[in-house]
């Protein structure tokens, strides 16, 4: 039976600012301004790698749908979903798929795209392709976060982060964060929040500490909290345990929850509650590569 495979791409740089103003565009080129620089070969590198992927999938006789990211995706079961692109459209493909549903992430731009969760390039997508196919690359288990927003679940499937700030990056997020019995009102910028996969992403950047990937815990890290002339918060930082919870009850009329980016956005109101917890619905990843700064505990699944 051919094996059915998803294939889900970003469109480059490039692409997505032709669209828009291709005579700025193409100005900015010829004068080779420096906002600009590297767009035309980011663009090329992705073309030849999507290419090189469709041929790829048609000779090891795949059943390949091919669809640009923000399309509607097809409902029907997949033996493997690929993305081609960076982490952020792992990140993006990643909520169409369950436990039981592998992933492969190939970054098709390497020079100028981050990938941390991918497990091969536009080099040896051939080969990368083939061997997940075939079983031989090794599966590993990423925890994920499940968010609720008062009785409604809205994501068990947040591999990277959420943050809860302001609708406006300007504005003084306010809230009162509680965990493990202790309860506090904050201002700040906003909260981070995220499983261990996102540990070395933005909740790295503002201060918090890199966990092993295969960690069940959940880190949290306030964002330039408010610091008045009496103002000492306890609840800056900290680590939820398996079946253990961070509350966090919006102070603000225009909050906001981002999950694993600016794609996936929820409104939060004045009094509305979120809770943030481990999921029970992991990510299985194929092909993981091992990173300096990652530390160790991935759960594999194949030897």
């Amino acid at each position: 039976m051919r094996p059915r495979v998803l294939v889900v791409y970003k469109k480059s740089t490039y692409q997505r600012y032709a669209g828009r103003d291709q005579e700025r565009l193409q100005e900015l080129i010829d004068n080779h301004d420096v906002s600009v620089e590297g767009l035309l070969e980011e663009h090329q590198i992705h073309q030849e790698t999507l290419r090189r992927a469709k041929k790829a999938l048609r000779e090891l006789g795949a059943r390949a749908v091919l669809r640009y990211r923000p399309e509607p995706m097809p409902e029907e079961p997949w033996d493997l979903i690929v993305t081609l692109g960076g982490d952020g459209t792992l990140l993006w493909a990643s909520h169409l798929a369950g436990a039981e549903t592998p992933m492969l992430a190939i970054n098709s731009a390497p020079d100028t795209s981050v990938g941390y969760f991918c497990a091969g390039d536009g080099h040896d997508v051939d080969e990368v392709l083939a061997a997940a196919l075939a079983g031989r690359l090794k599966a590993h288990r990423l925890c994920r976060m499940r968010v609720d927003m008062g009785n409604r679940v809205i994501s068990t499937r947040v591999l990277n982060d959420a943050l809860y700030c302001h609708q406006s990056p300007a504005a003084t997020s306010r809230y009162v964060l509680e965990h493990c019995g202790e309860k506090e009102r904050q201002m700040s910028s906003g909260v981070w929040v995220g499983p261990a996969a996102g540990s070395t992403a933005a909740i790295r950047s503002a201060g918090g500490k890199v966990l092993p990937i295969g960690s069940q815990r959940i880190q949290f890290v306030v964002r330039e909290p408010y610091r008045g002339i009496a103002n000492k918060y306890s609840l800056v930082k900290g680590l939820v345990a398996p079946g253990d919870d961070l509350r966090i009850t919006s102070r603000m009329t225009k909050g906001r929850i981002f999950l694993d980016g600016t794609q996936k956005v929820h409104s939060v109101s004045i009094g509305q509650r979120i809770r943030l917890t481990l999921s029970d619905e992991p990510l299985t990843l194929l092909g993981l590569r091992r990173h300096p700064n990652a530390g160790s505990g991935v759960t594999e699944l194949k030897k």
